[in-house]
């Protein structure tokens, strides 16, 4: 998998970094180092083309995700991390990248130890749901994001909440981009 990897300066965090659609590798890597000074940084690229914008996993329509491959691809990014054998490893994920981050903790839990999701939505609905006692996640959602609904925020963190993940939902004054406000909360989040 194709990828950029920052090594650790003093802490045993490891942060991976989940881009956009249309974003790569590199996207994330100044809000990683912003957000966790000295973690860890892995950040591998989506391999799936739409349009000729990168993703993780392929959608049918927009806000329609094609399940048979976010399983595929969920399965490929953890065994991708595991193969980096590193001690804690929680996720910054944007967009598609927040919700590549939410199926591997629902799919492969104990992967992430916790992640900061920015604008997401429910990827899928596991039966049975996994055991996630003990991952921490923050959900940071834009009040006017017209990529999604407050329904499906709050879905997505009641599934997660289910399943036993302590779940904060933060409400920001923005659509679907990002602001300093959001970062500030991963900053706290990874400090915590």
């Amino acid at each position: 998998m194709i990828h950029q990897y920052v090594p650790a300066s003093g802490s045993d965090l490891t942060v991976l970094l989940l881009h956009g659609t249309g974003g790569d590798e590199n996207d994330l890597i100044p809000i990683g180092r912003a957000v966790a000074p000295g973690a860890a940084l892995l950040s591998p690229r989506g391999s799936v083309l739409e349009g000729g914008a990168l993703r993780f996993f392929r959608r049918l329509a927009p806000g329609v995700f094609d399940e048979k491959d976010i399983r595929v691809r969920a399965q490929e990014l953890a065994e991708f991390v595991a193969g980096f054998k590193a001690q804690r490893v929680m996720a910054l994920g944007y967009s598609n990248g927040a919700n590549i981050a939410a199926a591997l903790m629902l799919l492969h839990p104990g992967v992430l130890k916790g992640a900061v999701l920015l604008r997401p939505m429910i990827p899928l609905i596991p039966h049975p749901l996994p055991n996630l006692g003990g991952t921490r996640v923050q959900i940071q959602a834009g009040v006017e994001d017209n990529m999604t609904t407050p329904e499906n925020t709050q879905g997505l963190a009641s599934l997660l909440s289910s399943a036993g993940a302590a779940v904060d939902v933060r409400w920001m004054d923005a659509g679907h981009d990002l602001g300093p406000g959001d970062f500030q909360a991963a900053k706290e989040f990874f400090a915590a």
